[in-house]
């Protein structure tokens, strides 16, 4: 008997123990602040990558003139390698994302990509002086304009009248 008596007081120095941090952890937890909220997302200067890919890509390559400064740009890429891959990135002043995606692969392949899954719709509109299709069903929405040597699509989680406000901005640089 006299051997057990020291592991009662073991096992009960054991729980003490475990019951005082996790009182320290729920203090800690309660008084050190901590931000749920989504991080705030650098804008980025893209005239240096849109100067490249002007100069470098087989197709007048375009970006967006006159958007609010609500909508800022936040990714910027120009791959030259892989079809002279152009994107732009915005998010908009309601959080949502919109991208300028501009490639000279072949149009099946690329709108895959670009439109992450979506497919073209029967509805078309004339914005400028380009004919642009709608897709819907993929990850984003879109909007595609099919040219000779280059397709470009504008897409993402906005509403197609952000969309088209973004095509409207668009100009050949």
């Amino acid at each position: 008997m006299a051997g057990s008596n020291g592991k009662q007081k073991s096992v009960r120095n054991m729980v003490l123990s475990l019951g005082v941090t996790l009182l320290a952890a729920g203090v800690i937890y309660i008084f050190v602040p901590h931000d749920d909220s989504a991080p705030e997302l650098p804008r980025v200067d893209y005239r240096v990558e849109l100067l490249t890919a002007s100069r470098a890509a087989s197709y007048p390559v375009v970006a967006p003139e006159g958007l609010p400064d609500s909508w800022k740009a936040t990714s910027v890429r120009f791959r030259g390698d892989e079809f002279d891959a152009w994107h732009l990135g915005f998010h908009t002043a309601g959080g949502d994302y919109v991208q300028v995606e501009q490639s000279a692969e072949k149009p099946a392949t690329f709108l895959e990509k670009a439109t992450q899954g979506g497919r073209a719709t029967e509805v078309t509109e004339k914005i400028g002086d380009r004919t642009w299709t709608r897709y819907t069903g993929g990850r984003y929405d879109a909007l595609v304009h099919q040219e000779k040597g280059a397709t470009t699509v504008v897409a993402g989680t906005g509403s197609f009248e952000q969309l088209t406000r973004m095509a409207k901005a668009l100009k050949a640089q």
